[in-house]
């Protein structure tokens, strides 16, 4: 595994590549960090050159200054950079699978640069304004950016995890320095990207448009659950069907299970 770093506008972003072939990006969400990807990219590596990454703002991806307010378009912008880092062109685009907000980052990444994007594997993304009840979430990401401000981090996390009613995962075996570096993520997390997160609203007209496979993804032990909800509707406004992963929003935590699936979306 090769360790790298490239300097973006506003932050200097820490990445990983294993493996070698056509290139494979994962796009982690959440508080997670490259670490979180460890089993899955290891598992692929065989056949994809995997490039995984601290987002900005996370872990060993420092921004250049204060805490800020993110932005799904930066974070596409990232991406962007990224391939362009590792050798990604035209005439050899890359496929992406990004779960969670990481899933937000990559149907950005597609809808503006799809000619650098083969195919799009967009697990859970909590674009909640695609929902019949947008209205409810929008309400919640308010209520969780005034608590923050008002009562701090530990109180908007109580807040955001009560409204999204979502069922805890066992994960993989982690290591203690990731588990630190996930509970260091939390502020800036809970703070500076679910209110925004929880609202940006994808360009299905370029989505449409573009070359870019988009391959909406629910887990099978997430049904009912708004991430999954989001998946399905993206899938039916797209035209498209939705797959099933193994597992729950997390499940690429398990990759004996979820790796085969994914190599087989990706034919």
């Amino acid at each position: 595994m090769k360790v790298e770093t490239l300097e973006v506008p506003g932050a200097t972003l820490r990445y990983e590549i294993r493996g070698s072939g056509p290139v494979l990006l994962l796009i982690c969400g959440g508080v997670y960090d490259a670490e979180g990807f460890d089993g899955l990219a290891e598992a692929l590596a065989d056949e994809r050159t995997v490039v995984t990454y601290d987002r900005r703002g996370n872990s060993r991806s420092p921004l250049d200054g204060p805490p800020a307010v993110q932005s799904i378009e930066e974070h596409g912008d990232d991406a962007y950079r990224l391939l362009g880092a590792v050798g990604v062109t035209e005439d050899e685009p890359a496929d992406v699978f990004g779960n969670s907000s990481g899933a937000e980052i990559a149907l950005e990444l597609a809808a503006r640069h799809p000619e650098l994007v083969r195919t799009v594997v967009a697990h859970e993304p909590p674009a909640f304004e695609l929902l019949s009840d947008a209205t409810h979430w929008r309400d919640l990401m308010r209520e969780v950016e005034a608590t923050f401000h008002r009562d701090g981090w530990g109180a908007a996390m109580h807040v955001f995890g009560a409204g999204l009613e979502m069922a805890d995962e066992k994960g993989a075996a982690a290591s203690p320095d990731f588990m630190a570096r996930m509970q260091g993520n939390l502020p800036f997390f809970i703070g500076y990207e679910v209110p925004a997160f929880g609202v940006w609203v994808p360009d299905l007209d370029s989505l449409r448009a573009g070359t870019a496979r988009i391959v909406p993804a629910v887990g099978a032990a997430s049904a009912g659950e708004a991430p999954h909800r989001v998946g399905v509707e993206l899938a039916d406004r797209l035209g498209v069907d939705v797959v099933e992963f193994p597992g729950g929003h997390g499940g690429h935590g398990d990759p004996a299970v979820f790796a085969p699936r994914l190599r087989e979306v990706l034919l």
